[in-house]
């Protein structure tokens, strides 16, 4: 039970405000990054995070973020865990988040893929952030970050970023 004077719903929702360094639109809440949110006994909290993927580099100023706020609002002690188990998966993505990145132009994961090269059938057809056309390529699978891949909207000639499905 918290000692002071807030409530585990006041905080979930102070940590509204803690966005993702590298998408900056999304919160840790849109990402599903943030995993729980627990009172400690001597009036602190704890805070479990997942990274998006093992290494991100992101976490640490996530991390950093949901420390200097939760210390702004009074709280003395905060703890930020991350935690490996279960590994992320973009079902974590909130419906808001699929709708903020292709508005930053960015284009979210596909459901039903795990975005790996068809072997079996046939590859995700990612639809261009821009001009909406599924007329476009795959120019590295590698993005401005590891969690991206670059696409090429051959409709409308805009390069984009791929949000990567990871299940």
């Amino acid at each position: 039970m918290p000692s002071g004077n807030w409530s585990l719903e006041e905080v979930k929702g102070w940590l509204q405000a803690v966005k993702d360094p590298e998408i900056p639109v999304l919160t840790i809440q849109d990402l599903g990054v943030l995993r729980s949110i627990e009172a400690l006994f001597e009036g602190g909290i704890r805070v479990t995070i997942t990274p998006t993927y093992s290494g991100c580099p992101a976490m640490n100023t996530i991390s950093a973020d949901i420390r200097r706020l939760l210390l702004s609002k009074g709280i003395p002690t905060v703890e930020v865990i991350e935690s490996l188990s279960p590994a992320w998966t973009t079902d974590w993505l909130s419906a808001e988040a699929h709708e903020k990145l292709e508005a930053f132009g960015i284009a979210p994961p596909q459901s039903g893929s795990a975005d790996k090269t068809a072997l079996f059938s046939a590859a995700v057809q990612v639809p261009c952030p821009h001009c909406k056309s599924k007329n476009t390529e795959l120019v590295s699978q590698f993005g401005s970050t590891a969690c991206k891949a670059l696409y090429r909207c051959r409709s409308c000639s805009e390069p984009f970023d791929y949000f990567k499905c990871l299940r």
